[in-house]
This record gives structure tokens, sequence and C-alpha cells, in this order.
């Protein structure tokens, strides 16, 4: 007996050794800016090399300052000493993203081209790697336009480099597949989500890289928060060699904890094992959270059967003094301020996120709409097409378990004067519901140029300035109203709304300012928000809202508001520090903290001595105090806005300050404002 659990034990010990290791390769990097000739080959390089870690990438210093930045190649080389390759183990590198077109070579030999500045993809290097364990691996990277490749043109900047981490992964000889469009190769469709039953159908690629047939068992459960399986279905198979073939199983989830927005993110893990005999030989867990939603035009979102209004932000990637090479503490802070203003859904604008943004989305329950850059224009070329189906396999193949991704989006603001995009988004839909038809497609537009273009998606969305490029603050009612029938069956969201606003200009009773000019004053940019949000709270078949945007912004080629080559309609400047007025609207609208705020706290230094008061708050009573003497109460307010006329103010400075009382506190807020009367 003992002999027969000791070979047992041998034989299980064997197997695992060959489980899935992933390993951070962000370290020890070398890159060059511009061309290298000898930048694949091993040994000595010429030029002008610099050590690097990953995430890096080029552009956003000269963007950021409002410049010209540069669109073209750059090297990058690392070591991978790895020690003599061991039978029985397969070697992958996976790359989270290169911006936009890379080249990627091992020890010299060319592993592949990935064209899209945003997925992940992976090559296998096993058959690459020397037996010297000591190898090179190079990438040439290059940001330059591409004529077939999303986006064309933009109002952002196109960073260039390896600005996502890269990983080494070694798994045994039967995996699941890892070069699948750099997806996890498992996907988890919610075929049929109720409150008492959930119906969940898994597609896992089965990798047998060796030369025999491979006597295997598939093994897929859910596993609830506090670690029980709760659903389980097994799947013999004979894996024919040196192939990647999917396999599919069905796992019932009775009487499922449901993922409920910010009210309740519940996850399970989806959990699914690759076996051979008992022993685990790969795995891959998946986040899980089981939802419904439905969106109904007349009535709006709903979410599990129950309306569930979605107010959020668009948001870039680009970060002040960073550009796209953001860290997972970058986004843990910018998850964070979501959550503070209280949003139930965010737009990845204009392109794939990182893969970590979304797992922070999937925790804090924010709906997520996702999108390829398929933005401005298209091209009517087969080459065009497959870069952009490309892109649309990445992103989906990828996410397709984060229950936060509500959509996936097909197109932004396509305008009359690009090819014929109608027969490329009819192809682009079609993939999306072939890949995933549990979700719903979406579209942002902005003009009716190509009215069935607008339909073609299943949900709509647009993208509307009144206030700011065109029309004024009040006419987000009849703007609304008009576009009410655009979409293919009614009802729309609107995707994209705003003002600039630079937190240090400021202007009472502001007027509307030039969009392209140099005086973007703070509280026009509030006046705009608590217009739009008015007019948009009345219409239920303006099912969601996204502000643009979360965050400031660079854009090179923008010249205003006080500030080079910024995009300043952020509710938060680009630094992440400055919390402008507007965001505190949102926050007393949406947000079940509570809060209290002076506006135009900033507008220190005035010269009118009577100035008008406002406050956000979404307490009780809330009270102004000029300099110890009370103004009085209000006691109530309409959206959060609390209105005090014709304040006097002395000269000098003068204490403002806020009272209100909440669960038996009394918040306050203060600051001061400096009287120096104009020709004083």
């Amino acid at each position: 007996m003992r002999s027969i659990i000791t070979t047992f034990l041998a034989v299980l010990i064997a197997c695992q050794l060959y489980a899935r290791e992933d390993t951070l390769i962000d370290s020890d990097w070398q890159y060059k800016s511009g061309e290298a000739s000898d930048g694949a080959a091993p040994g000595p390089v010429a030029g002008d090399w610099q050590a690097v870690s990953l995430p890096h990438c080029w552009g956003w210093e000269e963007a950021m300052a409002g410049k010209p930045y540069y669109r073209g190649p750059g090297w990058y080389r690392r070591d991978l000493n790895l020690g003599a390759p061991q039978a029985g183990q397969r070697y992958f590198v996976r790359f989270g993203a290169a911006s936009t077109v890379a080249q990627v070579y091992l020890n010299g030999q060319w592993l592949g081209e990935h064209r899209g500045g945003f997925g992940a993809f992976c090559y296998e290097i096993t058959t690459n790697l020397s037996a010297t364990g000591t190898n090179l691996l190079a990438v040439r990277v290059d940001n330059a336009p591409a004529p077939d490749l999303a986006p064309l043109s933009g109002d952002f900047s196109v960073y260039g480099g390896l600005y996502r981490s890269v990983h080494l992964i070694v798994t045994g000889e039967e995996h699941f597949g890892l070069t699948d469009h750099g997806s996890p190769g498992v996907a988890w469709l919610q075929t049929s989500v109720t409150d008492t039953q959930a119906v969940l159908d898994v597609t896992a690629q089965v990798c047998n890289s060796t030369r025999r047939t491979a006597k295997l068992t598939l093994v897929a459960r859910v596993v609830d928060a506090g670690g029980q399986s709760v659903a389980e279905t097994r799947q013999d198979l004979a894996a024919t060699k040196n192939t990647v073939a999917p396999y599919f199983l069905r796992v019932t989830v009775p009487q499922p904890h449901l993922w409920n927005g910010r009210l309740d993110p519940y996850l399970y893990s989806a959990v699914i094992e690759l076996r051979s005999g008992e022993a685990v030989v790969d795995s891959v867990v998946e986040p899980l959270g089981l939802r419904y939603y439905s969106v109904d035009p007349d009535k709006g979102f709903f979410l599990n059967g129950r309306p569930y209004h979605l107010h959020g932000v668009d948001k870039h990637q680009d970060w002040y003094g960073k550009g796209w090479a953001v860290s997972e503490s970058d986004l843990d802070q910018d998850i964070a301020l979501l959550k503070e203003i209280g949003a139930t859904v965010v737009r990845c604008a204009h392109y794939q996120h990182p893969d970590y943004f979304y797992t922070l989305c999937d925790r804090a329950g924010i709906l997520v709409w996702a999108e390829i850059p398929q933005v401005n224009e298209v091209r009517e070329t087969p080459a065009f097409e497959n870069a952009s189906r490309s892109q649309l396999l990445d992103l989906i193949r990828q996410n397709v378990n984060h229950p936060s991704i509500f959509a996936w989006s097909l197109f932004n603001e396509i305008r009359g004067d690009t090819d014929d995009p109608h027969r490329l988004l009819e192809n682009l839909n079609a993939v999306a519901h072939g890949e995933d038809p549990t979700r719903p497609t979406i579209a942002a537009t902005c003009v009716e140029d190509y009215p069935q273009m607008n339909r073609i998606p299943d949900l709509l969305g647009w993208n509307i300035y009144p206030g700011w490029y065109r029309d004024t603050k009040e006419d987000y009612g009849r703007v609304l109203d008009a576009e009410r029938m655009t979409s293919r069956s009614g009802g729309f969201c609107v995707s994209e709304y705003g003002a600039g606003a630079n937190p240090a200009q400021h202007e009472d009773n502001p007027q509307q300012p030039k969009a392209g000019g140099p005086w973007h004053p703070e509280e026009w940019q509030a006046e705009v928000h608590e217009a739009a949000w008015a007019a948009m709270k009345q219409r239920p078949f303006v099912w969601g809202t996204f502000v643009w945007n979360m965050f400031d912004f660079a854009v090179s080629t923008r010249h205003e508001g006080g500030v080079e080559g910024r995009n300043d309609k952020g509710l938060v400047s680009y630094d992440r520090q400055t919390r402008k007025d507007a965001f505190y609207f949102y926050k007393a609208n949406w947000s079940a903290e509570p809060v209290l705020y002076i506006t135009s706290r900033r507008f220190t230094e005035r010269t009118n001595a009577v100035t008008n008061v406002k406050i956000y708050a979404n307490t009780g009573p809330v009270e102004l105090l000029i300099n110890g003497v009370s103004l009085g109460k209000v006691d109530s307010a309409t959206n959060g806005i609390y209105r005090w006329s014709n304040v006097q103010l002395k000269a000098g400075e003068n204490q403002v300050v806020a009272q209100a009382p909440h669960d038996g506190t009394n918040l306050m807020d203060q600051c001061v404002w400096n009287l120096k009367p104009a020709g004083s």
C-alpha cells in the first residue's frame, strides 16, 4: 500500500510541476528612440540606448505642452535568462499593449506583428529559446499613423511604447490557449440569468502540444465569495495531438447572489481546471458577477429587473507626467474618485483600457461601456476592415468575462467626410453578436450625416454640447427631444456632454465663453452641468448620462483655456489634485455620502462687493454665514443647489462659512474671499 501511495504522490507532484507560472518582466529593459538596424540581433548594439522599466511610453512630454510629438519607431530589448528549456513545458510572452504596431523577436527570430495600440497579445517562444538559457527579447514599436489602423484621427494624443506590463508564462504541454487574441482561453457567457437561476455556457480553448492524444478532464465550477463551490460541471475529453480546440460546458447556478451594481457588487470566482487524472495541469480563474439588464426605450435602464439609472463619466487613460504608462496604484486612485462622485457607469473612451481597470469596476459595481478606437473616420478597404475586426476581437475575447462591461461599442463620432461606413459597421456588429450574444452593441454619434449608421448598433449614445461648442445651455431639453427616435428602437444615452474649466479662472455671473478661446471660467462649466443634468433627469428615455470627461487630458493640438495642450472639460484636474466645482455638483446629486460645498472657493481675489453665493449639498437646511453673520437658512433645493443673492462683501478678508445638520452632527465648509474693489 505504501508503495502505491508513494507512486501516486510522485505522479501527482510531477504533473503539478507543469501547472502555469506567471512572471512579470517589467524591469531591466533598454529603450532607443528611432530606428535601430541591429535592434533585434543578440549582442552589443550601437546608438543611444537607455535603461527603462515598463510601463513606458513616449510623446506625452510634448503633447501635454501643446507641441507636436514624435510618432515613429522605437525599440525595446531585454535579456530573458530562463535556464535551459525544460522538456514538457511551453513558454509564452504576453504584452499588455503596445502603441500602435509591435514587431516581436526572440534571439533575432521573428515571432509576429500585432497591429492595434490597445489590446494585449501573446506569442509562444518555446521553439525559439536558446538551449543555453540566455535569450534576447526585442520589440520594435511604431506609433506612426497607418492608413489601415484606427484611430485615423481623434481629439486625443496617441503615444508610443510598451505602456502596459509584459508577462512570461510557463505551462505544461496541455494547457488553456494563450495566443487567441491575447485572451485567457476561457469564456463564461451568461446565457440566462434570473433571480432564481443562472445558466452559464463556458467555452474553453484546450491546447495539446504533445504528439499523442491526451485523455484529460475539464472541471468548471463556480465558487462563492466565502470559498464554497456552488455549482460544478465535468467533462472528459480526448485532446487531439498538436491542436487547440474549443470545448463546451454548461454550468447552472441555483439561487444566484446577483451582482447589483454599486448597491451590491457581489462576485463569484469562475474556476476552470484542466486535469490529468486528479492532477491539475492548468487552471484559469475569472471574475463572475451574475446579472441581467435591459433598456426600455421609454422607461430607461433596468438592472436585475429594477430601474437603475446609469449616470457617470467618460475616461481617457492619460495621466499627467506619465501619458499612458500608468500604474495599478494610479488606476486605484481613478476608481476611488469615480466611487466618491457616485458614478454608476464609466465609458472607457476611445479604445480598450487595461484589464486591471475593468477588474476594479467589477469590484466597485461600476458598469462599463467598452469600445474600440474607431474614431471620426473609417476607410472602405479590406486592410482597414481586417485591422478593425482584429481590434474588436481583442477587446471582446480578452474582456468577455468582466461582469461590469454591459456593451461593446463600434464607433465614436463617425462624420460625413469619411468613406461609406455602413458595411464595415454592419460586419463589426455581426462579429460582436457572434462573439458575445449576451451583450448589446452600442456607439456614440454626434451627427445625422448617415442616419442609418446610427441604427446599426443595438443602443445609441449622443455626444452633445449645448452651451459650449454650439447652442446655449438652455437648449439641452430641445436637443434631447430632437434625438428621441434616432436610435434603432427609440431612447438613447448622452454619451458626452460638458464644458471646459480652468480652476484658476473665475467670473461673476459668467457668460458663455468661446470653446477654443483662452478664457474658461470654472463657474461656467458648473452652470452648463446644472442645466444639462436638470434636462436629462426629466427625460426617462435618456437611460444613461456620461460627462465628458472625468479628468482633464493632454491634446497636443489644443491651445485654449489658458493652458497649452489640454482638454480641460474634466471634473478633476489632469494631475488628479483638484476636484472642480462641477465634481461636487454631481457628488451632491449622485453620492450617498454627505456633501456640503461652497462653490467658487478658488475665486479668492475679488473686485465686486456684491456677489451671489451658491452651495452644493445633499443634506437638510443649509445656513450661510459671512464674517460670522448668518444670512439665513435655505430649507430645500432643486438638484442640490442652494443660492443666496446679492451678498455684500467687505473690503479685505471675508470668511465664508456654510453649515448644515446631518445625522445628528453639524457639517461645515468654509473658504476665504478677499475683496479689493476695482480702482482701489
